[in-house]
């Protein structure tokens, strides 16, 4: 119940934006925090937040004003209240107040009540979460008190799996030296357990009441900020000040696990916690087609204001002219005598009476399309993961039909492109490389599953799971060679993994990032087991040895050193440093007397990422032991620093990590996701551009591209800018632009202010013209200068023109600021897709997709769509994103006609009847025709229909073409539909007026009486709406027929109903035309006008039709008659060309850090008192696991279910048009 509540909070927090965007108004800034424990008193006077939440937005009270407020805040919504108050005053209002007032009600109360559902369940949440008991220390006793009534200063105890209430500072816990358990997946996804641990002064306390109602100790630290990794603080207690960091903090919205209990302080509570702090405002993204709506609306509005000035200067003339032989006669009030007046009021009366031409309807409708889209993402069962249980899953409802026009796809790499599941392959060590295999002439060969492995049965710690083929390396490690022995003992030492030993022997690590897990097990294998730790000690198996070292010092890992260190003193009191990192950082800090070696390692590292493989430098250094004593002083000394910690602690690292000695390399492998060759193929047949931004170094980045296919050894050129100047970079980018286009024709431009379709008329006309392939492939230095203002436009020509484009060594940064220029210059759709923290910012750029891989949750967090493989990209964008451009632009098209073949007649009909405001229809037809007669056969076709089917959509790529080019729905097809409308509109009035003229009964008695004659055009209209939607729609199913003539019949039982004796008893007032359906109806010279008008109506549109698809088929038009062949003909074997690489070279692959714990394990005390075991070997394994992660055994790379992707290879390849009809 717990767990559901919380995602249920987080949840919410996506959906309503800026809770706090209130509260922060009336509340202070804080420049720092001061919690006194165990002092109600004291903290009372800083006013701070109580650890209430309130995510909902209504009560009882303010719901009906405030959610009206929002809603009329819409611009449709306020134009149609508008109509509803100048329907109100009786000189200009000729329709009755309902006409408006039913369907805008029914649209507020759709939304209301949609508000008000998901306002509940946030109250409910609220409710669940404030009433949750947790232990508080209260005068010297535990008591149970509710979340709410929780307060900063408090003192609370928690138990295993349960949430913690507030931010609190840990004090003691069950475990050893105050470590505890959190699992923070409400926070980051990361369902690994992270570890915490108190202050060794405030682990004492333990589970004494006394002594813990006895601490008086007062917190200083930093404000209510949104950062979940960062908090910086200092304890004064006992006239001591110890420092405070994130490692000892336990966030709201953490889980306590594999801890029996613990004690925290509360320094943030309510919606000053870090998890409340982050509920922010998320950025709201709109399609080109809602920026394009709101345009033709306000068109609409303004062609609307000119129809009343035209009607109401009509007007003018006409109450001039022959008005006012009447005026004698008829007894109105003088002031409504003057012409000019009454044209004045007639303009607000055709405003009213033609207000139907912006429906409101159509925004209802929209949304209602676009949840229906979402749910079909959802439901796919082909892009469903078995083998993890991961369905696809739509994040977002506003952007289905934007996946329809992607142009650019920037992607992620590592467990994007990537499975993240890494294999120690090679190393260099000592100059040599290890991993390769020859055969007995000396030849190399390559290594496939029969490939025999070395043997290690000699180490009865070995992980039997772990594959190595070069036996060379095992024969040096038992000769002992100095070197090879002190690279993996490196290996097994410098590192912050975890060992678990489930069983004895049995040894499983833990680690914060596969790359740290595969080269401990590497150790382990060849000899070097890491066995167990404590805080202060690392314990190896070395050969069947047990040896202990002593850890002094942990220089961790982060993005900005790019490397790691530990600092250890071995049996024989010698201080050692062990670093591995980055090739390009630690090469920068070796002795000098490494310049050779150096060189060799470099082109073993050049060769290994030509391999595609994942390299990392690994060098050592003795340590003095006075310069270190003096080192630590220091270090102690910055560790406590309140301002500025980190860079002082950087500085240390770096005063120490000079001079190293290297001893080598290693080379990790990491398998592409499968299918993910054929998916950037066949997008890249769309007409798509895929872009990689990788952390990779330069030559891995190359790789990747010929991995995927997106490099090929029979390209023109690749273009390698890695210039460290800007005038460098300016001048390669030139270089490489007048190498794709020539001399003297420096002329392409990204034409900022062009339509879409002008566009590719012109610049991609450019690009596509130019036949040659290229690609570009960037550095991270040189992109920073490329991004600057003055070479932004010349990085977008030159990545334009080429068919790939790679950014490696790129920054967190640096990928959302590709994205947005991207989306800044070619005005394009964007869509970035990766799997980690680090892509966050590009995916909240434009859409958003989100893999569910091996880094967690981060990114799904932040996505739009979500879904476990890179392959499934493929169906989201061509199928679905397809479909949904179809059915969205459709359904607008057919909207606009309607409405204005509806709403045109009246127009018409003002220039016969004096423009006196007079209605053609029947006010209650005019209220129902958007709500009930056409609203359900219009929203099926936005829903179910489909141009071509799922397996045409992906076997011909090309077809997603359209809508890139905004062909479907533009400003130029607005014109067209409207201008068929006001055709439509005009042929419904003049036919049945004509004919009506000189018309009579069958008994010779005269028919054109007025609601016969509406009655008439309204069964005409309601018929052509009704077969062209029939011609409109492309996919028949079972709910289209049913709708649309539901629709038809429920017309003629509502006009029949509303003009039949009962009805007119009932309410006299509102139906007087008693009879006027079956008298009109009856007769034949009626039907033969509708038929007539609906001949007249939709035949030309039949006949434009069938001329252009015989004359000029489009590409969609070829398709969609080869699949009607195909249907006939029934199903047939086709040889298909399967995408094959055209390169040699193998897949590539980036190195990846993330923190790890050294922090934790070097401030000592994170390792459970092991107790006795038996044990064949010298070492007894700890009774109770230091696990970080539960059981969480590593997933196959490749699904094979038949739900899944795998079977539609034949799907991938591209076919020609003309390859099939000559079959």
């Amino acid at each position: 119940m717990d767990g559901a509540c919380f995602r249920e909070t987080r949840r919410t927090r996506r959906r309503w934006p800026d809770v706090m965007a209130i509260w922060k108004k009336d509340v202070r800034i804080e420049e720092e925090r001061h919690v006194r424990a165990n002092d109600r008193d004291y903290n009372e006077r800083f006013s701070y937040a109580d650890n209430r939440i309130k995510t909902a937005k209504y009560n009882v009270f303010t719901f009906l004003p405030i959610n009206l407020f929002e809603q009329f805040q819409r611009f449709a919504n306020a134009y149609f209240l508008v109509l509803l108050i100048l329907q109100l005053i009786p000189e200009i209002s000729s329709l009755s107040w309902f006409t408006t007032i039913v369907p805008l009600v029914l649209v507020l109360a759709i939304t209301a009540v949609k508000d008000a559902t998901d306002d509940y369940f946030r109250h409910k949440s609220d409710q669940q979460v404030n009433t949750r008991q947790s232990q508080v220390l209260i005068k010297g006793k535990l008591q149970n008190e509710k979340w709410m009534n929780v307060r900063v200063g408090d003192i609370i105890k928690l138990e295993n799996n349960q949430f913690v209430a507030a931010d609190l500072l840990l004090l003691s816990s069950s475990e050893p030296y105050g470590l505890c358990y959190i699992e923070t997946a409400e926070l980051d996804g990361e369902t690994n357990l992270k570890v915490r641990q108190a202050l060794t002064v405030t682990s004492d306390l333990g589970d004494d009441v006394s002594k813990l109602a006895d601490f008086n100790g007062e917190v200083i630290c930093e404000p209510p900020n949104n950062k979940l990794d960062k908090f910086t603080g200092t304890l004064y207690w006992k006239d001591n000040k110890y420092p405070l960091d994130n490692e000892k903090m336990l966030l709201r919205g953490c889980v306590l696990r594999n801890t029996e209990w613990c004690f925290g302080l509360v320094i943030f509570a309510g919606l000053q916690t870090k998890l409340m702090q982050n509920c922010g405002r998320t950025k709201f993204k709109r399609t080109s087609i809602d920026k394009l709506m709101n345009t033709l609306v306000l068109w609409i509005f303004g062609f609307l204001i000119c129809m009343g000035i035209i009607l109401a200067i009509g007007n003018t003339i006409w109450e001039q002219k022959v008005g006012s032989n009447f005026w004698e006669y008829l007894q109105w009030k003088e002031l409504t005598i003057n012409a000019v007046f009454s044209g004045f009021l007639t303009f607000w009366s055709y405003v009213i009476i033609l207000n139907t031409v912006v429906p409101i309807s159509l925004y209802v409708s929209v949304e209602v399309l676009r949840l229906g889209h979402s749910y079909f993402i959802n439901w796919d069962r082909r892009m469903y993961y078995s083998r993890k249980d991961t369905p696809a899953e739509a994040r977002t409802t506003t952007l289905n039909e934007e996946l329809g026009q992607v142009e650019f796809i920037f992607s992620d790499k590592t467990g994007t492109l990537t499975q993240n599941i890494m294999v120690f392959n090679k190393c260099s060590i000592n100059g040599k490389t290890y991993g390769d295999v020859y055969d007995e002439f000396g030849h190399k060969v390559d290594i496939t599953e029969k490939t025999p492995c070395v043997d290690f049965s000699f180490n009865p710690l070995m992980d039997r799971k772990f594959r190595f083929h070069d036996s060379t390396l095992v024969e040096a490690i038992k000769l002992e060679e100095p070197l090879v022995q002190e690279f993996f003992r490196l290996l097994a030492l410098c590192h912050t993994v975890m060992p678990e030993e489930r069983n004895e022997g049995e040894l499983v690590y833990q680690a914060p990032s596969p790359d740290e897990g595969a080269l401990v097990t590497a150790a382990r294998n060849f000899g070097f087991v890491f066995r167990s730790r404590t805080p202060e000690t690392i314990t190896l198996y070395e050969m069947g040895h047990a040896v202990t070292y002593q850890l002094l010092a942990i220089l961790d890992f982060n993005n900005v050193r790019k490397r790691m260190s530990v600092i250890v003193r071995n049996p024989k009191g010698q201080l050692k440093l062990y670093s591995k990192g980055a090739d390009t950082i630690l090469f920068d800090r070796l002795d000098p007397s490494n310049e050779e070696f150096m060189f060799t390692t470099s082109e073993h590292l050049n060769e290994f990422a030509g391999e595609g493989l994942r390299t990392l430098a690994l060098a050592y250094k003795d340590l003095d032991e006075d310069v270190f004593d003096e080192w630590m002083k220091k270090l102690l000394f910055a560790s406590t620093a309140l301002e500025n910690r980190e860079e002082k602690l950087g500085a240390l690292y770096e005063e120490i990590e000079q001079g190293m000695m290297l001893l080598g390399a290693t080379a990790i492998e990491d398998k592409l996701q499968e299918g993910v060759p054929e998916t950037i193929a066949c997008l890249t047949l769309a007409n798509i551009k895929i872009w990689v931004l990788t952390g990779d170094k330069l030559e891995t980045a190359m790789n990747i591209g010929y991995s995927c296919n997106m490099l090929r050894d029979d390209m023109n050129e690749v273009f390698i800018i890695s210039g460290h100047t800007m005038l460098e970079v300016q001048q390669e980018l030139r270089m490489a632009k007048e190498r794709i286009m020539g001399p003297g024709k420096d002329k392409f431009s990204s034409g900022l202010d062009m339509e879409k379709t002008e566009l590719y008329s012109s610049d991609s006309v450019f690009e596509e013209t130019i036949i040659a392939e290229y690609a570009l492939i960037i550095n991270g230095h040189s992109l920073a200068n490329a991004l600057e203002a003055d070479l932004e436009q010349i990085l977008v020509d030159v990545a334009c023109l080429c068919k790939t484009v790679i950014c490696c060594r790129v920054t967190p940064l640096q990928k959302a600021l590709v994205v947005e220029l991207i989306k800044r210059h070619k005005r394009a759709v964007t869509l970035a897709i990766g799997d980690g923290a680090n892509d966050v910012s590009m995916i909240n750029t434009h859409i958003g997709v989100g893999i569910s891989g091996q880094e967690g949750m981060q990114a799904v967090l932040a996505s739009d769509y979500s879904f476990a493989q890179f392959r499934y990209l493929q169906r989201l964008l061509l199928v679905h994103g397809r479909w949904s451009y179809h059915r969205m632009c459709n359904f607008l098209c057919y909207f606009f006609y309607k409405n204005f073949a509806f709403t045109l007649v009246h127009f018409w009909y003002g220039f016969l009847c004096g423009f006196s405001a007079q209605t053609v229809y029947d006010q209650w037809f005019i209220t129902l025709f958007n709500i009930v007669y056409t609203s359900l056969p219009v929203l099926a076709m936005g829903l179910f229909d489909q141009d071509v089917n799922e397996q045409y959509s992906l076997r011909y790529p090309n077809l997603y073409r359209p809508g890139q080019l905004n062909q479907l729905f533009n400003k130029r097809k607005f014109f067209t539909c409207t201008l068929q409308g006001v055709c439509t509109s005009f042929i419904l009035f003049f036919i049945p007026y004509g004919a009506f003229m000189t018309a009579v009964r069958d008994d010779g008695t005269h028919i054109s009486d007025q609601q016969a004659f509406a009655v008439t055009i309204a069964t005409s209209l309601v018929i052509v709406v009704s077969v062209q939607i029939g011609l409109d729609t492309n996919y028949w199913t079972a709910v289209n027929h049913f709708f649309i003539w539901g629709s038809l019949a429920v017309y003629f039982a509502i006009l029949f109903a509303m003009h039949s004796d009962g009805i007119f008893t009932i309410f006299p007032n509102q139906f007087p035309f008693i009879g006027t359906a079956r008298n009109s109806l009856n007769q034949k010279i009626v039907w033969l006008v509708i038929l007539l008008t609906t001949v007249v109506c939709i035949m030309p549109m039949v006949a434009v039709r069938f001329i252009k698809a015989d004359l000029y088929p489009t590409h969609t038009d070829k398709v969609r008659l080869l699949q009607q062949a195909s249907r006939r003909q029934g199903p047939q074997e086709q040889n298909l060309r399967r995408v094959r690489r055209t390169s040699s070279r193998r897949s590539a692959y980036a190195f990846a850090h993330q923190q790890g714990y050294g922090e934790l394990i070097t401030s000592g005390k994170n390792m459970k008192v092991p107790t006795s075991s038996t044990s064949t070997y010298p070492l007894s394994s700890p009774a109770r696991g230091t696990s970080l992660v539960k059981n969480s055994g590593t997933t196959d790379a490749a699904e094979t279910n038949s739900t899944g992707f795998g079977r539609e290879s034949d799907q991938n390849q591209e076919v020609t048009v003309e390859d099939l009809e000559a079959r």
